[in-house]
């Protein structure tokens, strides 16, 4: 069907309300960034004083883990800061180094959003599933599974539903393939940080409010954002307002599912041009115009699971 439709702002926004809408900040993206690893930063510390309270820091260190990738995000729409160097050198080093690649699918996924030709099309097409698929999903975010398969594309169901078959079948590639697009620096990042906690006496705190979060609690956040975006979004939608779906959250909700407004993704959707920050104001302004009556909009994560299942 090809490139997605557009709505013209100008249809919906007064030139002074669309210029404060758009307007980068110097500081507010920087100041994103240091919240994120500040939060971070803190539950480690609690963690380290308190260690009976690392089971509720766990959630907390991931969703801030999914923060700092919206922030990336950010970066790849350019919108983390006003120059555009800045801006891609502390969404490349700050948030994640996959910030290049990232760019060149995403922007793709704008332009043709639940079209056809959308990259991202795979994530949102086999919705709606059934219960007990949900579930299954969900066991093996939280047992890990999930993580040994998108970090280093180890797959143990792949391998445990072939362990029958000839050996000639069950390569070590099936197993162990290069993740397409690993930058080094994640690996060096990360190895640097355990050297850094095991100088200081403390590595367990880094596998206990690192890893332990990035491999049993970020999968299932990440699932469950990515589901809420464009889960049971009509493929070839022509309508603009309806690509991508907001999600109205509760203050625990956005804590814990949704950091840094990326609830307001069909907003996103329509003006990719507005920095996370102003989100929540263009949604208020497309209420007062009632445009929401013509957006995918939903309340709670609970309503979302609702749509996107089935007995």
């Amino acid at each position: 069907m090809g490139v997605a439709a557009r709505i013209n702002p100008a249809e919906l926004f007064s030139p002074s309300e669309w210029s404060e809408l758009t307007a980068k900040s110097s500081w507010r993206g920087l100041w994103l960034v240091a919240h994120a690893w500040g939060v971070i930063a803190l539950a480690m510390v609690l963690g380290a004083a308190v260690p009976w309270l690392i089971p509720v820091l766990i959630p907390v260190v991931a969703c801030r883990q999914l923060g700092l990738l919206i922030l990336m995000h950010d970066a790849a729409h350019g919108l983390l800061h006003p120059n555009r160097k800045i801006n891609d050198w502390v969404g490349t080093w700050l948030c994640s180094s996959a910030l290049v690649q990232y760019r060149k699918v995403h922007l793709q996924h704008h332009r043709f959003a639940q079209q056809q030709e959308d990259p991202d099309l795979p994530l949102s097409k086999p919705f709606p599933v059934q219960r007990s698929s949900l579930l299954r999903k969900v066991l093996r975010d939280i047992t890990g599974l999930s993580f040994l398969k998108l970090r280093f594309q180890i797959d143990l169901e792949a391998w445990w539903r072939h362990r029958g078959q000839p050996k000639k079948e069950v390569t070590a590639s099936s197993l162990l393939q290069a993740r397409p697009g690993l930058d080094p620096r994640l690996l060096w990042g990360s190895l640097t940080f355990l050297a850094l906690f095991a100088w200081a006496g403390y590595a367990w705190l880094w596998f206990a409010l690192w890893l332990v979060p990035a491999a049993f609690c970020f999968p299932l956040i990440y699932r469950l954002r990515n589901i809420a975006e464009h889960a049971m979004v009509p493929v070839d939608e022509p309508s603009p307002y309806r690509h991508a779906r907001t999600t109205l959250a509760s203050w625990w909700e956005r804590m814990m599912f949704a950091p840094y407004w990326v609830n307001y993704h069909c907003e996103h959707h329509m003006f990719t041009q507005l920095p996370c920050w102003n989100l929540p104001k263009a949604h208020r302004l497309l209420r007062e115009q009632g445009a929401l009556q013509h957006m995918n909009v939903v309340t709670g994560y609970r309503s979302v699971i609702k749509l996107v299942t089935q007995p």
